[in-house]
């Protein structure tokens, strides 16, 4: 189930901190429930995504993108991710998450969250690719950062994530099926 209790928490809890600049960080505190563990007593890597939300959203808030959605209809989807899983977060244990954007180019905003265990420790991190959409399909970020008042270049996105971005161009899509499964 979709923690929408612990999401409208992190929005009041939030509401009242200063803006951020487009790649400001937003940093937050959680807790490892006993209904975000699997099997293995340990934070599920399913539920990790979802409580990403709890960071992703109040950063969109605080830059001012969830106002400007509001305001067009436009919605906020992710395009793609990839994740770092390093460190084992346990029931109850606190976590800080940390959550900036990196960047942009035509159609997509790069965005990093992570998450640190007590000892400083990082448990694991992830890099999204978002898109902005509306009726028409996606809205390019240059144009949404104009409506918010920006009219600046993207910085430099880091070579990782350029390197990520090119391994994501020569994935096939649709996925290719295997012989037995195609008709």
């Amino acid at each position: 189930m979709y923690p929408v209790v612990r999401m409208f928490w992190q929005l009041f809890k939030h509401r009242n901190d200063p803006a951020l600049p487009l790649t400001g960080t937003h940093v937050s505190h959680h807790y490892c429930l006993p209904w975000d563990i699997d099997l293995w007593m340990e934070l599920n890597n399913g539920r990790t995504l979802t409580l990403y939300d709890l960071g992703r959203i109040p950063l969109a808030r605080r830059s001012g993108l969830v106002g400007l959605l509001r305001k067009n209809r436009w919605g906020l989807t992710m395009a793609g991710a990839a994740v770092r899983y390093r460190r084992r977060i346990r029931t109850f244990e606190r976590i800080e998450m940390r959550s900036r954007a990196l960047g942009w180019d035509a159609r997509f905003i790069y965005l990093e969250q992570s998450m640190w265990k007590a000892n400083g420790e990082c448990a694991n991190q992830i890099v999204y690719r978002s898109a902005i959409t509306g009726a028409k399909g996606i809205v390019p970020p240059a144009e949404a950062l104009l409506a918010m008042g920006h009219d600046v270049e993207s910085p430099e996105l880091p070579g990782w994530v350029q390197t990520w971005l090119e391994a994501e161009d020569q994935r096939p899509w649709p996925p290719i099926q295997a012989p037995d499964m195609q008709e």
